[in-house]
């Protein structure tokens, strides 16, 4: 296993491959793959899927993944953390962060609209162009496009829909998962009666639907994506624990801790030090295990 670690907040990387590699990759950021050339496939966990000459791959921090390439390619890495993501206001994608996440349930390219797969050359293009022609004003430029390919690549994300979702799937389901994204940090929204009122029906009828129709409760969905953020913030970010539990409305740290203990086992302190200890505290790096 090969540990790729950025201390930065953004990075965007012109890289080629020629040899097919076989050794697993796990990065502590987002990583959209832009294929400029080439063709091979990419290992994800256990799935395994093709990519040519205009793929977009989004991976997320702890994905496991290696390249298995068919012929010389090139790819404009963009890397950014999760701490880059928070520090932006995206307008109505206002929980980006939730929406980059359900890229770890697709395998594949993500671009599901024709037209965003042209405004995706054009800003890679133009990466391209900035980072051959530096000058002063190149980091606000890169920064620029970089922001714009997030927001495309949030918008065809929700355009394929939830982990749970298939073509049949209600919309209703849709815009529930939606108003979750959107109260995630506001424990008093996420309580399934005031789901049901938001939505116009009673809480019992709310979480029947959800699980009937995504195969998991409400309530197991909603600790999921909490913990995720929670877990992330704890690895790769340097906000105490006090602030994490403002942020999510916690009533305090020790309840935070409490809620935190119950789900993984394990106190927050003691994870943040074992992640730490994984991870190192170090200049950006490629380590092997």
């Amino acid at each position: 296993m090969v540990k790729v670690t950025m201390h930065g907040p953004l990075e965007v990387v012109r890289q080629n491959m020629e040899a097919v590699s076989t050794v697993d990759f796990r990065n502590n950021f987002f990583q959209i793959c832009l294929v400029v050339t080439g063709q091979g496939h990419l290992g994800v966990g256990c799935h395994r899927t093709a990519f040519r000459s205009g793929s977009v791959i989004l991976l997320t921090p702890d994905d496991v993944h290696h390249f298995e390439l068919e012929q010389p390619t090139e790819f404009l890495m963009v890397r950014f953390s999760s701490s880059y993501v928070r520090s932006f206001e995206w307008g109505k994608m206002n929980q980006m962060e939730c929406i980059l996440y359900y890229a770890r349930h697709f395998t594949g390219c993500i671009m599901r609209t024709p037209d965003d797969n042209v405004l995706v050359r054009s800003i890679a293009t133009s990466l391209l162009h900035t980072l051959e022609h530096p000058d002063l004003y190149q980091e606000d430029i890169v920064k620029h496009f970089v922001n714009a390919l997030i927001v495309i690549a949030a918008r065809n994300i929700e355009k394929a829909g939830p982990p749970a979702a298939s073509e049949n799937t209600d919309k209703k389901l849709l815009d529930i998962i939606h108003y979750i994204e959107e109260h995630i940090f506001d424990p008093a929204k996420l309580k399934a009666a005031v789901i049901g009122r938001a939505f116009g029906v009673s809480a019992g009828y709310i979480g029947q639907y959800f699980r009937r129709c995504s195969g998991e409760t409400l309530q197991h969905f909603i600790t999921q994506y909490k913990l995720r953020l929670i877990e992330h913030r704890l690895k790769f970010s340097d906000m105490r624990v006090h602030e994490i539990a403002l942020e999510f409305g916690f009533t305090d740290e020790s309840h935070l801790n409490k809620y935190f203990k119950k789900q993984k086992g394990v106190a927050l302190t003691k994870y943040r030090k074992l992640q730490a200890s994984k991870i190192g505290k170090r200049e950006p790096s490629i380590i092997e295990d």
